[in-house]
Order: structure tokens, then sequence, then C-alpha cells
């Protein structure tokens, strides 16, 4: 039965509505959520696509993503001394031998920058960073090796299924990854497929660590990432006593005091490094969860 012209022009308006609130959804996504089938969104999408009124990946599509949302240099200088800070706390929780995965976030080149000064090798880094990958290609013991996904060129990062799909290769010893938003639900992120990336890693990792700065603090973000118990480590510059004002709850006996670092932290596998004084220093809290 011929579907009427209507219908069709008003789910193709809600698919574009759709992709302009999320920026990006994978076809299978995006058939769940009409409750049509593949070739239907298809059809949908190349129409859409023919209106210039998105954009199209492999396996999705991207709504002015790329354009709109602020570039990765244009973040790059937001909240930098605190991303420093972070970053050195960051680097004192890597040791040799290791296999890290940095994601794409401006917070985690901070920590790649941090690592170029004081590097811990040997050591193997996958990335779906661009300028962090150029970095740390250069220190010698480093291997690096990117995720082969769609370049988003102004975001500096590769994403996509077929990144997902790369990323099912590897295992990770810890995955350093960022966030857009922190709050007591969890951790929150800003387009549907960083999120989809990164749940991929959270999957393959043995332990995560957030990097997350006081400006997310009790915000909400448009995709929600993973809630506190599958958080093995926050490195952040708020205290404990604004973590717990604002109603995040972590494990009783694992919390830093207010201003200063986690009791235990002593207890995790660092490098001996002036990254660790420095982190002492500036008093950098360590949830350890």
């Amino acid at each position: 039965m011929k579907v009427p012209f209507h219908i069709v022009q008003a789910r193709r308006e809600r698919l574009a509505q759709l992709l302009g609130q999320h920026r990006y959804l994978p076809v299978k996504e995006l058939c769940r959520r009409l409750g049509v089938s593949e070739a239907t969104a298809r059809r949908d999408l190349a129409a859409l696509l023919g209106e210039k009124k998105i954009k199209r990946t492999h396996g999705g599509a991207l709504s002015e993503f790329n354009d709109r949302f602020p570039s990765f240099r244009d973040r790059q200088g937001r909240a930098a001394q605190a991303k420093a800070k972070i970053a050195r706390a960051t680097v004192a929780l890597m040791e040799p031998n290791g296999t890290y995965f940095l994601d794409s976030g401006t917070t985690i080149f901070a920590v790649a920058e941090m690592f170029c000064n004081r590097p811990v090798t040997p050591v193997t880094v996958v990335t779906s960073n661009l300028p962090v990958a150029e970095m740390l290609a250069a220190i010698p013991d480093v291997q690096v090796f990117m995720v082969a996904g769609q370049l988003l060129h102004l975001q500096s990062t590769l994403l996509g299924e077929t990144a997902q799909k790369s990323l099912e290769f590897w295992k990770f010893d810890t995955a350093f990854l960022s966030a857009e938003a922190m709050n007591p639900a969890g951790v929150w992120n800003s387009q549907a497929a960083i999120v989809d990336q990164q749940r991929v890693v959270l999957e393959r990792s043995r332990r995560t660590v957030f990097c997350i700065d006081g400006s997310k603090l009790n915000r909400e973000a448009p995709h929600f990432l993973v809630s506190w118990d599958r958080v093995d480590v926050l490195v952040t510059d708020v205290s404990a006593e604004r973590i717990e004002k604002a109603g995040i709850t972590l494990k009783d006996g694992q919390r830093a005091p207010a201003g200063g670092r986690h009791p235990t932290a002593q207890a995790l596998p660092v490098p001996e490094s002036a990254s660790v004084a420095e982190a002492e220093r500036d008093e950098i809290p360590v949830y350890i969860l």
C-alpha cells in the first residue's frame, strides 16, 4: 500500500527535527525512533540530502555538527588552567607497558601535552583525536594507533560506525575520557556519535578515567553517557565539598577530602615523577569510585 505523501512529508520533517536536535544519529537508531525500515529511512535521508537539509555519513546522518558545534581550537582555550591541573594528575595514573585510549576532548589534549613533557614509556595509545595522535607519535617508545572513522576536520576527530567497529580490535588497560556535563545522575556528552563511541570504549577497558573540569558540574548535556557506578576514576578540579553539595554521591570511604587528594591515592599504580608532586601541590581531587 502506498503511503500518502502528507504522511511521508510529516515523517521526513520529524527526521530532520531529530537530526537537528541530536546532530548525529545512526540509521538503526533513526529506524527505531521513527518505526520504519532501513530502506525507508535511507530513502528519507536521500530526500533530505537532496533538499540540503542534512549531511550524510557512513551509517548515519550528520546535521551541521562539524560546522555548528564550537571547533576543537575554539574549545581549547576554555578552562585552560583547570585542564592543565587535571592533566598533571591524570598523567600520574599512567604507567609503562600500558595500552591506553585517549578520546577527542580538549581536556584529553591537555593530558597529551603533559605526557609529552613527562613521557611514561613504553606505551601503546589508541585515539580518535588527530592532534593527540600527531603529538604523541613523535615520542620514542610510544606506539600510536588511530580509529578508522569519518574525519570531522573542525572537531579534529574521527567518528561514526566504522570508528566504533575498529575499536573492537582493542582491549585497553585504561580509557581516558572527557565529557560535557556531570550531575547526580552521572556523566553526559554533547553528541550521540561521541557517546556511542565512548560506550564501545567503556566495554573494552579494564579501568575508566574521566577528566572533567568544574565548568561541567551540575550541568546536563543532550546525551547521557554513564552513571557513577560505571566510572572508576574521576579527575577534576572540583573539591569534594562542591561534589557533595552538587548531590553527586561517591562510594563511602572513597571521596577525596575538600581541597585535598584522595586518601588512598598512593595505592594507585603511578610512576615516580615530578607530575605526582605537582598534582599534590595543586590539590587535584582524584576520586576512586
